[in-house]
C-alpha cells in the first residue's frame, strides 16, 4: 500500500500528520520538506459537522441571541 499523508514537520523535527493512520505493523515512509510555512489545519470533524451545525446556527433566533455582539450596520 502506498498513500500520501500531509503533514508539518517542526523545528525540532517532530512529524505532525494531518489525518490520523492506521497500519497493520510499522512501515517505512519518505517524508519532502517544502520550501513553504503549513496552512493552518482544520481538523476534519470540524469540516465535516459543518453542515450540520449550520442548520442550527443560521436560524433567526441564533442572530437575535448574538445580536448585541455586532456592530452597527
Amino acid at each position: 500500500m502506498i498513500k500520501t499523508v500531509e503533514a508539518v514537520v517542526d523545528e525540532q523535527g517532530t512529524v505532525r500528520l494531518a489525518e490520523h493512520v492506521e497500519l497493520p505493523c510499522a512501515r517505512r515512509a519518505l517524508v519532502t520538506i517544502l520550501d513553504e510555512e503549513p496552512a493552518l489545519l482544520t481538523p476534519e470533524p470540524a469540516l465535516l459537522s459543518e453542515r450540520a451545525l449550520a442548520e442550527d446556527w443560521n436560524r433567526p433566533e441564533e442572530d437575535a441571541a448574538w445580536a448585541h455582539l455586532q456592530k452597527d450596520r
